[in-house]
């Protein structure tokens, strides 16, 4: 069953439910509360009836009976007085009338109300604080029910009926234009999503709502397919870099070999020296390959050992010095003595080495580099900043990806893989710490790095 077909079903029963129980309820309690004010105001009329009779009785024991017989006639009841002795002083005789009368009433309203039955109901005659008689009304006990109160219950029946059918005429309407808001939106979201599934990864989802909720899960399915979309340049990218890494070497190989075999060349230490060089930087290549598919796959291992990081950071800076002053290059260094963590050894000097050579990779003419590290709250806080090409907004959350690369055409004349970054980050966070950058194009980059020394 479609969505919008059941949610129109769902909120259409859900309004027919609560109207028959609100109905229900509310037919009851008017009725009882409309049928106990009917009762009161007979009996209040019972109540005048008597203090009228009471107060001609006390005053000569002597009644009008014509008087009598019209109130009897006119109120449909039965009186009779007695005195003391229970002697019957005056009977209306209205009972064979009111019997005539009344049950020819309510043979008209039969299957509407049931006939009642005659009830007697005594009331005493008073002078002053002596009791001088009773007066006994009768009267059918549903006699309230007259037909103008019958006519108020059915109004007020067809009211709950009329007043029902149009709340479930709105509901429908509402429940339509509800469903087909919250459907068609989620409809297109599925489209997007089979699209991407597809293959089509540039396809985006475009919804006219204003819930909240799904406008954040199709923000969600945008991202995905944006996010599908930039792996897939990534790893298009990142095969086309590969390949020509590799071939650039194997092509140097190949053609000295070549040389060689041929006779063109003499095997000397220098043609050797280069042909090292090369398998070098295979070797290079494959063991970064390796260790990018280990950190995508969040393996790395770790062998701490407790040891003087100031020292140990300086000595890889000596290393760098001559590779540095090479290019004209300058490294500034203000390192915080004596900063003694446990970490893996080999580990840190890989992250120290990732970082110095991607500095080292994009720094421009009078390119300097400078490094701090010192220790805040039991934490080794290092930063290496440089004043190379730095990285473009747009691609400053994707440095971390597996196998990206910014500025590709400088990344083809450096030689870079761009899988440092990504594995310098797994390291860090093996370490239960985190890195940070901060980058602007064109003026330099800055990385943070904060590892618990303990």
């Amino acid at each position: 069953m479609k969505l919008s077909r059941k949610l129109t079903l769902s909120f259409v029963l859900s309004i027919l439910v609560s109207i028959f129980i609100i109905s229900i309820i509310s037919n009851i309690m008017i009725n009882r509360r409309f049928e106990n004010y009917l009762v009161k105001e007979r009996e209040d009329k019972f109540e005048r009836i008597h203090n009228e009779i009471n107060d001609l009785y006390k005053e000569n024991y002597y009644f009008n009976e014509m008087d009598l017989k019209h109130i009897a006639l006119a109120e449909n009841i039965n009186l009779t007085i007695k005195n003391n002795n229970e002697e019957i002083i005056y009977s209306s005789n209205n009972r064979m009338g009111m019997g005539k009368g009344m049950m020819n009433h309510h043979r008209m309203m039969m299957g509407r109300v049931a006939p009642g039955n005659y009830v007697e109901k005594t009331y005493p005659l008073i002078d002053g604080s002596n009791r001088i008689g009773s007066l006994i009304i009768g009267y059918i006990d549903n006699s309230y029910l007259t037909e103008s109160a019958l006519i108020f219950k059915d109004t007020l029946t067809q009211s709950f009926l009329i007043s029902g059918l149009f709340t479930i005429l709105i509901g429908l309407i509402v429940s339509i234009f509800l469903s087909k808001s919250l459907t068609n939106p989620l409809i297109d979201i599925r489209n997007t999503a089979n699209e991407i599934r597809q293959g089509n990864l540039s396809a985006q989802s475009i919804v006219n709502t204003n819930t909240r909720e799904i406008i954040e899960l199709s923000d969600s399915i945008n991202y995905l397919g944006n996010s599908l979309s930039e792996q897939e340049n990534i790893r298009k990218r990142y095969a086309s870099d590969i390949s020509h890494e590799l071939r650039t070497p194997l092509t140097t190989l190949r053609t000295h070999l070549e040389a060689i075999i041929d006779g063109v060349w003499e095997p000397t230490n220098e043609h050797l020296d280069i042909l090292m060089g090369e398998i070098s930087r295979l070797a290079n290549l494959v063991d970064d390959l390796k260790d990018s598919f280990l950190q995508e796959e969040f393996i790395v291992n770790l062998s701490k050992t407790k040891f003087n990081i100031s020292e140990e950071l300086e000595n890889i800076i000596t290393t760098f010095l001559p590779i540095y002053n090479k290019e004209g290059y300058v490294i500034h260094s203000s390192i915080e003595n004596n900063i003694i963590g446990n970490l893996d050894k080999d580990k840190f000097k890989q992250i120290i080495n990732n970082l110095l050579s991607n500095s080292k990779r994009y720094l421009n003419e009078k390119g300097e580099v400078s490094i701090e590290l010192k220790k805040i709250n039991k934490n080794m806080v290092l930063k290496i900043k440089d004043n190379g090409i730095g990285i473009k907004k747009e691609e400053l959350h994707l440095i971390f990806d597996r196998f990206y690369r910014v500025d590709i055409s400088r990344n083809k004349t450096t030689g870079g893989t761009g899988l440092g970054l990504p594995i310098v980050k797994s390291i860090v966070e093996a370490h239960n710490g985190k890195i940070n950058v901060k980058s602007e194009y064109g003026k330099g980059t800055e990385f943070e790095i904060i590892i618990p020394l303990e």
